[in-house]
């Protein structure tokens, strides 16, 4: 039986190099869907972008961290940001802030709403809902995206997974069953395997067909890959000190070695609206 893989490309919005690089890898490539990120400086461009390709799925990618400001202000979610209202930079403050009880979830719910809509104006359907950085793996961010997900009718939340040992792996697969409970237990759809989390940045064609490999051997009857390419010489980008190989990864998406890859595996490209009908009824995670 042929299995259905997504491959999402994340970060929309952020660049217009970014959203150059994501509409080739689906026109050109295997990308089937992507997330965009309502407080990205190309978030305009992106939509454009998005209105004039309505093959490729739309997902929204919600952030409570990174170089980009919030849609509120510092007064409206004082426990997201600093005194300057930014964001941290990474998730391991969201985490330590979550420890420390410093989170207030409706500061998080009247953000991460207001990006929620800002995407839905869009006017393109949306599918799914993943968040930058993965931060709805910690519970209370988890549990807003996901009454945020069954409150504007949208049927799937990305549940990430990690194959990485130690800490970090440990943590990320308590925090994922922990997650796959909520989103069962709220009627949301998400594959039964995924990668992508370990690769982040350096997701090129040889590591995409490591991680596919990974999940064909696994046999989960729908997977997710997310991804992250732009165009590889992207001057927007420099602003950014992640690391990321960002020319590599499209390089890698629009391969047709890639392609044969996905092929081979037993897959057949497909997108979170098909969720359902690939699992079956009674299907929400589990």
């Amino acid at each position: 039986m042929t299995r259905l893989l997504i491959v999402t490309a994340d970060d929309l919005g952020l660049t217009a190099g970014v959203n150059r690089a994501i509409r080739r890898a689906h026109l050109e490539g295997i990308v089937t869907s992507t997330s965009l990120l309502a407080v990205g400086r190309a978030f305009d461009d992106a939509a454009a972008m998005l209105r004039a390709t309505p093959t490729l799925e739309l997902g929204a990618h919600l952030a409570l961290v990174g170089e980009d400001p919030p849609l509120l202000t510092a007064r409206e979610v004082p426990s997201l940001v600093d005194r300057r209202g930014a964001f941290p930079l990474s998730y391991r403050t969201v985490v330590a802030r979550g420890l420390a009880g410093r989170i207030d979830p409706d500061d998080v719910r009247r953000e991460l709403s207001a990006q929620l809509d800002r995407v839905l104006e869009v006017g393109v359907p949306v599918t799914h809902v993943d968040t930058h950085q993965h931060t709805h793996l910690w519970p209370a961010v988890g549990a807003v995206v996901t009454g945020l997900a069954v409150e504007r009718g949208i049927a799937a939340v990305r549940l990430p997974r990690s194959d990485a040992r130690g800490v970090v792996g440990l943590g990320v697969a308590t925090l994922a069953r922990l997650l796959a409970r909520n989103l069962h237990g709220m009627g949301r759809l998400a594959t039964d395997d995924y990668a992508g989390l370990d690769e982040a940045g350096a997701l090129d064609a040889s590591r995409f067909a490591a991680a596919l490999s990974a999940l064909a051997t696994r046999g989960a009857a729908t997977a997710e890959i997310n991804a992250h390419p732009s165009e590889p010489d992207d001057p927007d980008l420099d602003r950014f000190a992640w690391g990321y190989r960002w020319g590599d990864e499209l390089a890698g998406l629009v391969d047709p070695q890639t392609r044969s890859f996905v092929e081979a595996a037993g897959y057949r490209l497909g997108a979170f609206a098909e969720l359902r009908a690939a699992t079956g009824p009674g299907s929400e995670t589990r």
